[in-house]
């Protein structure tokens, strides 16, 4: 199909620069609704009172469009337009974009809305079988129609997902610093030393972390929180671990233990696991701060809004 060319062409159908492409969208999108409603009924006057802009704004919008393009869309008649192939196969896209640009105002308006909005909201893995069940439990009794967008990762790479704004809350461990994060503490988690059953302090209740220190260890991957507490508890009671293993899941590291590989320090459980025995550590003070974080200066939703009022509600209680 070949189109007529316009003179006074404003930009080069050619050109595929990042700039360019720009400068098109610029130009073109607030004329495209106007487009498409001319398009339609193929009157100008009609077409104005429709889109409820004056006459002349919108034949006025119509010829710019053209000239910014370089080709006739339109074959004129008076005031009677009828589209020209190019027009038609510009129309074709336009209502494609348009319909996608409602799809999008409606997905965030919903998003928004007060009863029925989703919140993102990420978590540790550790706190997946149990506590964040129950919090969402309790926060839907008064909320029942709020949806949930759940992500469980490590710290960092929640952190990471606040500041891309995938995520609009999370709970965390340690509870973060960062000049762009607003971090409230909630609760503190006391850290076990978990052994095997047949491991020589089996048969304590309490002991001191300095009493490991010939052990080998099971620890997540450098990066996670939990590594990190590891590491600094161990530094405090005078001994530097020695990692045997390195996981990436709580529970997973409670099954290298049980298999006799190594020790961990490790939050409780869900639900108990066969061949592990888990003391309660005297020295250092083992624990671990838990906290939620969000982007500074970012907009709530009204959902994100409530989840975040519940969550500081639970200050103390959370892990109950």
């Amino acid at each position: 199909m070949v189109h007529e060319q316009r003179s006074g062409v404003r930009l080069s159908p050619s050109s595929d620069t990042k700039d360019m492409r720009d400068d098109i969208v610029a130009l073109l999108a607030p004329r495209l609704a106007h487009f498409a409603g001319v398009a339609r009924t193929e009157h100008v006057t009609r077409a104005a009172q429709e889109l409820r802009v004056p006459q002349s704004t919108l034949s006025r919008a119509m010829v710019r469009l053209e000239q910014d393009l370089g080709v006739d869309l339109f074959a004129r008649r008076g005031r009677t337009l009828s589209l020209t192939p190019a027009g038609r196969t510009f129309l074709t896209s336009v209502e494609r974009a348009l319909g996608e640009i409602e799809r999008a105002a409606e997905e965030v308006r919903a998003d928004a809305d007060p009863a029925t909005g989703k919140v993102a909201f990420g978590f540790l893995h550790t706190m997946g079988a149990g506590t964040v069940p129950g919090l969402l439990h309790a926060f839907r009794a008064d909320h029942p129609r709020v949806r949930f967008s759940l992500v469980q990762n490590y710290g960092e790479a929640m952190l990471e997902g606040l500041r891309a704004g995938e995520l609009d809350l999370c709970l965390t461990s340690p509870v973060p610093d960062a000049p762009d994060l607003v971090a409230r503490r909630l609760d503190e988690q006391k850290l076990r030393l978990v052994v095997p059953a047949d491991h020589r302090l089996a048969a304590r209740r309490r002991v001191r972390l300095a009493e490991a220190a010939e052990d080998m260890f099971v620890t997540l991957e450098a990066g996670y929180g939990l590594r990190r507490i590891t590491d600094d508890l161990c530094k405090e009671a005078g001994f530097r671990p020695r990692v045997a293993f390195e996981g990436e899941e709580a529970e997973t590291l409670r099954g290298l233990v049980a298999a006799g590989l190594g020790v961990a320090l490790l939050p409780p459980p869900a639900v108990p696991r066969p061949g592990v025995v888990e003391l309660t550590v005297t020295a250092p003070r083992a624990v671990r701060e838990i906290g939620v974080a969000w982007l500074d200066g970012h907009p709530d939703t009204p959902p994100v809004a409530e989840f975040k009022k519940f969550l500081l509600s639970r200050r103390g209680n959370l892990l109950a």
